[in-house]
């Protein structure tokens, strides 16, 4: 089993959804966080005053699959997060030792 957390902007979060529906992947959890990397934030003006956003509104994604799936899920969220501009985010894979559902008690990858 692999935990996928990928780092995308807020408004791809309904293609990425469905395009992960589309390969068999159902749940994820989703966080707003913030943050930069190349992008290095940019500057924004209220009220007559120019200030630095140095973090900038992103959405965080879990989501645990089966090792078999990885592939699809990186292509499927790849494909529908990438807008060809800088700051579409980021994917991350790793190994997830151990999955257990708290209703049933289910284990491994029955619990996904």
């Amino acid at each position: 089993m692999r935990m996928i957390t990928a780092i995308i902007k807020p408004f791809k979060l309904d293609d990425v959804r469905e395009a992960l529906t589309d390969v068999g992947i159902n749940g994820m959890t989703v966080e707003e966080v913030k943050g930069f990397g190349r992008q290095k934030g940019h500057t924004e003006l209220y009220r007559g005053a120019e200030y630095v956003i140095d973090f900038v509104p992103k959405l965080k994604l879990q989501l645990a699959v089966r090792t078999d799936q990885v592939d699809d899920a990186i292509s499927a969220i790849t494909r529908a997060a990438n807008t060809g501009k800088i700051g579409d985010g980021k994917i991350f894979v790793t190994d997830l030792e151990q999955v257990i559902r708290v209703r049933t008690g289910e284990q491994g990858t029955d619990a996904l």
